[in-house]
């Protein structure tokens, strides 16, 4: 199988060219306000805008992507090192009775379309459900898609700083399990053994396989979300079953992206006692425009009770009229009512 994966370099160069088009096209719609002196129509302002919006996004997820990639090519410790530090994890997992990876391979040794199943699935589902993911967000849920962005990029992060230690996975350790994806020429990695095949602590594979179904049955209203919790499980079976990764490497994922979860929440408990970051009152006032100087007066809804309102500079108050007393269209003081006229008894039609 072909290796999927792009190397930094051309993942910084997608995201330099993300960001150029954004950009431009920003661009464009200001020359246009400028020279015409008028705004867009409104469906090529809402495109532009949007097809600013979506590049700018996707610069700045190739970016992350190729930090991804370039912090994975260091490490602090030599392949014997992650071979070792390997053999540790899976003698601490017998001490904790953790099941055993190898009865979890032995599942599917036997059925050859389930092991290309897996190999299939390893290498391709947890970019590919990463990506829809966003897209899903980016054109659906839009106001969700700042804050799953920054939980997988700081659960992403967090991930690499863990595996700055070599850990060599189950494959490459000899504790009785075999690299299947190799055996069927399925193995996105190369025959040369490289840093990043010594990244096994902590998976990030499971990380964002977590975050996916997290995200959607938040954000979702269908009841059809409930289905994106299958892809959990299913990841941690397969990254087992391909002796990839131990148990360890999720349950270490597991915790970082609780810590990450954890953090904002907290950040925004404290945004909301912050006073300056609290939201402000939605009140609109106006001024008269015949004096800059003259005082403000609120707006007030035109259902609300007359007597409610604020009179205007220089005009009377008005009061409330009582019940049954006509028409509620006045809009000035009441006149006092003339006395009836009494006819003159002296006065004798003809």
């Amino acid at each position: 199988m072909p290796r999927l994966m792009l190397p930094w370099q051309a993942a910084a160069l997608i995201a330099v060219a993300c960001v150029v088009v954004g950009e431009g096209a920003r661009g464009i719609a200001w020359l246009y306000r400028r020279r015409v002196r008028r705004e867009l129509p409104d469906n090529a302002g809402r495109t532009i805008s949007g097809g600013a919006a979506f590049f700018r996004e996707a610069g700045i997820i190739f970016a992350l992507y190729g930090l991804w990639q370039l912090a994975g090519s260091y490490s602090l410790g030599r392949s014997s090192d992650a071979v070792a530090h390997g053999a540790w994890v899976w003698h601490v997992e017998r001490l904790w009775h953790l099941p055993d990876e190898a009865a979890v391979q032995r599942l599917i040794i036997g059925t050859p379309w389930l092991v290309r199943a897996c190999n299939v699935y390893y290498a391709t589902m947890h970019f590919g459900a990463l990506i829809l993911l966003l897209l899903w967000l980016f054109f659906r849920h839009r106001d969700a898609y700042p804050r799953a962005r920054f939980t997988i990029a700081a659960t992403t992060a967090a991930c690499l700083v863990v595996a700055l230690v070599p850990v060599a996975p189950p494959r490459l350790v000899n504790v009785g399990m075999i690299d299947v994806a190799r055996v069927y020429h399925e193995s996105v990695y190369t025959s040369t053994l490289t840093v990043d095949q010594y990244s096994a602590m902590p998976s990030v594979h499971v990380a964002w396989a977590a975050i996916v179904p997290l995200v959607v049955v938040r954000a979702g209203r269908s009841r059809w979300r409930w289905l994106t919790i299958l892809h959990f499980p299913l990841t941690v079976f397969v990254v087992v079953a391909t002796a990839n990764h131990y148990w360890a490497d999720g349950i270490v994922a597991l915790f970082l992206l609780a810590m990450v979860l954890a953090a904002q929440h907290v950040g925004d408990r404290l945004r909301r006692r912050v006073p300056w970051t609290r939201q402000k009152s939605t009140a609109v006032i106006r001024r008269s425009p015949r004096s800059a100087d003259s005082p403000a007066t609120p707006i007030v809804h035109p259902t609300a009770n007359r007597s409610q309102r604020t009179p205007a500079p220089g005009r009377l108050p008005l009061r409330p009229f009582p019940a049954g007393s006509g028409s509620d269209r006045h809009t000035g003081p009441r006149r006092p009512e003339a006395p009836a006229r009494r006819p003159d008894r002296d006065f004798r039609p003809d």
